[in-house]
């Protein structure tokens, strides 16, 4: 048999099966007892294993699923984009995105702690639709006006809009069942707090699509086991690839979602390395395919998004205190950039010094002291990641004196040194009090006046891998500062400082002299005009260089995100329960109020869902396991709920459970991707406890049952995205504490603060 006549057979016994299971009534659940045979990928006769959706297709129109699918996409778009515009003016984190989008707009370089995927987006979102970059985004509450926002809020509304019918398409998937899709897809139509998280120029809504766009390529991929590399199976392969790649690009998070998708596929190699119809040398294949599309395709795109990403953003910007000198060196506008200074260090020389730890800062100090209690009273020393006229120092010699008309003496290895605070000329200090957070530390001031001070001024330069009398060079030395009183060496530990320290790095004097970057430092800006000066233009770091670079940069930046005082800290176990929202903008009865706060029939109905869903499973499985004889549907719900609902489950867990054990700081919306996986769960959880209404019930009886469930589920869907629309829609007038507000009968529990 040639090529040809093998498929166009395929193809017939294909459609003959269908048309079999078709054709074939079931009876109170008795299955059909003749099932066609196919051919396999590697041309052996093997049965047709039973799926779900053959056996349990209604023998309707093929069509009913696509109106339904039309509908739940009209839906969705609607609900996203009904009063788009509204409010007029900057809510909760537009303030972040939409001035990352702005940046890409004018090539400003910026740090953000997730990669930049999300942000491009927007960018490009706002450039085609006419946004020209200029607001700037200060703070929740200020006014659009004139500047052209829609198109961002429009971007990420339309990937919002997308989820449903992604959820749809995914349980239509697994479950083969119209109504476990619809009530799934509803689900996430009709929930608010979807709609408000969509509705604004922020990452969830884009971070979600990918993840959703995943899940559904990779259950389209299984599908086409019996067509292996066809094309069919090539595209939906690397389609999910690339939706991998998305999902990272956007957020840290689409890790999960990998991880996920990695479960799945390991379980599909093991199958095929247990199928002896399949050589070795297929296997070998199957195995190269799926490393090429879900490895090597994600992290070639992955790539490929911080090349766009550093192309584009080649000005100086606001980020640039984050990264290396050499790393700043590449940035126009950047005093590093093309830049070119003395190269070695000399008395006299005004600097500034910074950190080898990623985000370490500038050596900065200013006219604040430490507050009482805190050590000595004396002037705050710290690192400031940002550029400030306040992070140069003079080097000066140990006895204070300067020879202003002699030639420029170079500090060299071994040397003694004061530093003098240019702007409050006091000298760095460092004592035997401990340092304010790191308690085994010593702690660092501004001592003195005018250049005075006492012994605890003297620090000894000690260059890494040096030898006595090497001198200093400018960007390429690394330098420690060795405290002459004390034996111990200056340090920036990393530590945010409270509010009396403004949120700065803590810079300690450490007593364990072990070199690592924390006590590592170098002179990046060198100003002396009596020194001839160099091209910085050799320092420019690679492109896997700066790759690096800036993922070290934004996991730190991550896990050192930490609750500011009096700002709202969510717990994971907050969010399944619905237990508190998010204000997105306005705080009292004059303004215009959006509260991000899902719909809580919805929510805990996912939540019942949950238990049932566990219930459920557990009995199917000691039933399997004990050899009860299972036909036909309940043959069917069985394989459901173990692999749909199985994968679902585990997509829900992987999504949920790492949050706690994050030590960074955590918010409501954290929730949403695990939130997707509970609504899709649901959706086929229900749908088979309504089927089997039938072991408790007579069948007509299980019937009515079935479809008033169904009836009353989407009933209650669309009355309570009545009762709690002005949620994402906007709110105006007393706020739900007052018995005269219009929501004062919805606030069903105290911690919602609508």
């Amino acid at each position: 048999m040639d090529g040809k006549q093998k498929e166009h057979y395929t193809q017939r016994q294909d459609t003959s099966a269908v048309r079999h299971r078709k054709t074939c009534k079931t009876n109170e659940g008795a299955e059909c007892l003749s099932q066609p045979s196919s051919e396999t990928s590697n041309g052996a006769n093997k049965r047709i294993p039973k799926r779900a959706g053959h056996l349990s297709s209604p023998s309707r129109d093929d069509h009913v699923p696509v109106y339904t699918l039309v509908l739940v996409l009209v839906l969705s778009v609607c609900t996203r984009f009904y009063k788009i515009t509204e409010p007029p003016h900057v809510c909760w984190d537009e303030t972040h995105f939409g001035k990352m989008g702005s940046y890409y707009i004018n090539r400003t370089f910026f740090f953000d702690v997730h990669p930049p995927l999300g942000k491009m987006l927007i960018g490009l979102a706002g450039y085609l639709t006419g946004y020209d970059g200029t607001f700037p985004f200060i703070k929740p509450g200020d006014k659009y006006e004139h500047h052209n926002y829609w198109g961002m809020r429009a971007f990420c509304a339309a990937l919002g809009s997308c989820l449903p019918p992604f959820a749809f398409l995914i349980v239509l998937e697994l479950s083969h069942s119209t109504p476990a899709a619809l009530i799934a897809a509803s689900l996430l139509i009709f929930d608010t707090g979807c709609i408000t998280l969509s509705q604004y120029i922020l990452l969830d809504p884009i971070l979600m699509f990918f993840i959703m766009g995943s899940v559904l390529c990779m259950v389209r991929f299984n599908t086409q086991r019996l067509r292996p590399f066809s094309f069919s199976w090539w595209f939906w392969l690397l389609l999910t690839g690339v939706c991998l790649s998305g999902s990272l690009g956007v957020k840290f998070v689409g890790l999960f979602v990998i991880l996920l998708v990695g479960i799945n596929t390991a379980f599909d190699l093991w199958r095929l390395l247990g199928d002896l119809s399949l050589s070795l040398l297929d296997f070998g294949k199957h195995l190269l395919a799926r490393v090429f599309g879900l490895i090597m395709l994600p992290l070639f795109l992955y790539t490929t998004i911080f090349a766009v990403h550093f192309i584009v953003l080649n000005r100086s910007g606001p980020g640039d205190g984050f990264f290396s000198s050499a790393f700043q060196s590449r940035l126009i506008g950047n005093n590093l950039h093309n830049a070119s200074m003395p190269e070695y260090l000399a008395y006299g020389s005004v600097i500034t010094v910074k950190n080898l730890r990623i985000a370490g800062g500038y050596l900065h100090s200013h006219w604040h002291l430490y507050p009482e209690g805190v050590g000595a009273h004396q002037q705050q020393v710290t690192a400031y990641l940002h550029k400030d006229y306040n992070n140069l120092w003079l080097v000066k010699r140990p006895d204070n004196s300067d020879d202003l008309t002699g030639p420029p003496e170079l500090v060299r290895q071994g040397d003694i040194i004061r530093l003098e605070h240019k702007e409050t000329t006091r000298n760095l200090h460092s004592h035997f009090h401990e340092a304010p957070l790191t308690k085994k530390h010593l702690q660092v001031t501004g001592y003195g006046i005018n250049g005075s001070g006492d012994v605890n001024d003297l620090w000894q330069v000690e260059v890494c891998g040096g030898k006595k009398g090497d001198p200093v060079k400018v960007l390429r030395s690394k330098v420690r500062f060795l405290h002459r009183s004390t034996s111990c060496v200056l340090c920036s530990s990393g530590k945010t400082l409270p509010k009396w320290g403004w949120e700065q790095v803590e810079v300690t004097c450490s007593p364990y002299v072990k070199e690592t970057p924390n006590t590592q430092w170098n002179i990046e800006d060198h100003i002396n005009p009596k020194l001839p000066n160099i091209s910085l233009s050799v320092l420019k770091p690679t492109f896997l260089e700066v790759l690096w670079e800036s993922h070290i940069v934004m996991i730190r930046g991550n896990s050192g995100l930490k609750p500011k005082d009096n700002e709202m800290n969510s717990k994971p176990w907050h969010w399944p329960i619905n237990y508190q929202g998010l204000r997105f903008s306005g705080v009292n009865e004059t303004e215009y109020r959006v509260y991000l706060l899902g719909n809580p029939v919805i929510w805990w109905l996912n939540l019942l869902s949950l238990a049932l869903f566990v219930l459920m499973l557990t009995v199917a499985s000691l039933a399997k396991q004990r050899g009860v004889k299972m036909e036909g549907m309940r043959k069917v719900h069985c394989h459901t709920l173990m692999e749909g609902g199985g994968m679902l489950l585990l997509g829900w867990l992987l999504h949920y459970l790492p949050f706690y054990i994050m030590g960074r700081i955590l918010y409501y919306h954290h929730y949403f991707p695990a939130m997707l996986f509970s609504s899709m769960l649901t959706g086929i959880t229900l749908d088979i406890f309504l089927q089997n209404l039938h072991l408790l019930f007579s069948s007509s009886i299980s019937h009515h049952l079935m479809r008033g469930g169904q009836f009353i589920l989407l009933l209650g869907f669309i009355y309570s995205f009545y009762l709690f629309h002005p949620l994402s829609y906007g709110m105006r007038g007393p706020l739900a504490q007052d018995p005269a507000s219009s929501m004062a009968g919805l606030r069903w529990m105290e911690s919602w603060e609508f």
